[in-house]
């Protein structure tokens, strides 16, 4: 199978996306889409691989493409079942999806970059009001972790969680956020930041970096 990841090397959802497949040890083409320059992913090539002209975009076949990082993850878990990222046992599926999704629908969309362009384009400064959006959802991700976490944060498997939190923190520090009352958080962290996968899906590392 031959697969072929549209990305921007800083786009947090992008990043979740090399890490589940450097974690599942598959080979991909990468294809920068860079969405800095603002025209990019506007292009009909882009909209027809995806209407929404966003990324990530995962090619799983000649003309068959995936958006949405949960959705892109959970067709490689079900393609590609080891190592599991989406726990079998119900419980700890659903802990797992709730802190990942406390990043994706709790954070994530106001920190969005079409978001931040929306509020100065009004005149909003962006950077107090996202700041206030992450740290209130890292609040809750440290207290419902705090319930889950073992070795891992649900358990004692990597799963999901880390795959969303590991980008998260990342574009915190970028808002200057004091990440240190979240010590669960950033222990899991530093198991991450030495594992092979985490190290290459950083977008530092990637072709398209500026």
């Amino acid at each position: 199978m031959s697969l072929r990841l549209y990305a921007f090397w800083k786009s947090s959802a992008s990043w979740r996306v090399r890490i589940g497949l450097h974690l599942k040890q598959q080979p991909f083409e990468l294809v920068p889409v860079n969405l800095a320059a603002g025209a990019d992913q506007h292009t009909a090539e882009h909209a027809a691989r995806n209407p929404m002209r966003q990324v990530p975009v995962l090619e799983v076949s000649p003309g068959c493409y995936l958006s949405q990082s949960m959705a892109i993850l959970a067709w490689l878990d079900k393609t590609f079942p080891e190592p599991r990222l989406f726990p079998e046992d119900p419980l700890w599926l659903a802990r797992a999806l709730q802190l990942a999704e406390t990043v994706n629908s709790g954070i994530q969309p106001f920190q969005n970059r079409s978001t931040v362009l929306r509020l100065e384009a009004h005149g909003i400064p962006s950077a107090p009001w996202v700041t206030e959006a992450i740290v209130a959802g890292l609040q809750g991700l440290e207290g419902a972790a705090r319930e889950t976490a073992g070795e891992w944060l649900v358990g004692d498997a990597l799963s999901i969680a880390e795959v969303f939190l590991i980008p998260q923190l990342f574009s915190a520090r970028g808002y200057g956020v004091d990440l240190s009352p979240y010590p669960t958080l950033l222990r899991i962290e530093e198991k991450c930041a030495v594992l092979p996968a985490f190290i290459a899906a950083r977008p530092e590392v990637q072709p398209d970096a500026l």
